[in-house]
């Protein structure tokens, strides 16, 4: 890893292939903010340290996996190192060089109907879509250039474990997925998840009638099913607190 980034973090590393996810939290458990846009800059106030940690899991990635809500849910955002923490940027690509990877991640989009807006930033750069046959259909002529489809069934939701597959096979081994909470809750579901890395902000979101996630979504776990993670680092920067866990499979 460039010094530059190392003398920060420390070193990191995956074995490959791997899946892992990258989500900041409230001191109360909450990802998301319902239907207000861009939540994880507001519970993690845009921390310069949580920003770098986005950067250089994206610099590590093949691909960074999203579902269309969350793509919905963050307007003008792109899925890159650079564009998180601009001020590395050159240390990021020389890391992605090291690493073999092409200069950006490609993101990928999961969506079953095919509904996206098309016409965001992200999407007109280049993304990869996720769908079904129905979902293909209705993506059909609106798409850029750019994009691509992977079709994966012919109706319902999209199966995980097969568009893990399909990745693999397309030689895309390192994925990063951030969220949403439905996404994670179907990886761990399918034990598709291998580390999970957490910032636990020092704010505290709160809940009322609106509905605010918590990371995973979708699927009960407990108290018949409970999946269990061990620690694998804990760093500390002020009162931000980043967890690394590896994930246990049955």
């Amino acid at each position: 890893m460039p010094e530059a980034l190392e003398r920060i973090y420390g070193a990191i590393g995956f074995e490959e292939p791997v899946l892992y996810s990258n989500f900041v939290m409230s001191t109360d458990g909450v990802v998301s903010l319902g239907s207000k846009p861009s939540a994880g800059s507001a519970i993690s106030g845009r921390n310069p340290a949580d920003r770098f940690l986005m950067g250089l899991l994206r610099a590590c990635a093949d691909v960074v996996l999203l579902g269309a809500g969350t793509l919905r849910a963050t307007p003008g955002h792109h899925w890159t190192p650079e564009h998180v923490f601009p001020e590395f940027a050159e240390s990021f690509a020389d890391l992605r060089i090291d690493l073999g990877r092409k200069p950006r991640p490609r993101l990928v989009l999961l969506t079953a109907s095919g509904e996206l807006p098309i016409s965001h930033p992200a999407v007109v750069e280049g993304a990869t879509i996720v769908t079904t046959a129905f979902g293909a259909l209705a993506l059909e002529r609106r798409l850029p250039d750019s994009c691509d489809v992977i079709e994966i069934g012919e109706r319902g939701e999209v199966d995980l474990a097969l568009a893990v597959e399909a990745l693999h096979e397309r030689g895309e081994r390192v994925i990063l997925t951030e969220g949403g909470p439905h996404v994670m809750g179907e990886l761990v579901r399918q034990e598709l998840l291998d580390e999970v890395f957490l910032t636990l902000s020092p704010v505290f979101a709160g809940r009322d009638a609106a509905a605010r996630l918590g990371m995973i979504a979708g699927v009960e776990l407990l108290p018949d099913h409970g999946v269990w993670a061990r620690l694998l680092s804990a760093r500390r920067h002020g009162s931000f607190l980043f967890l690394r866990y590896g994930v246990k499979k049955t």
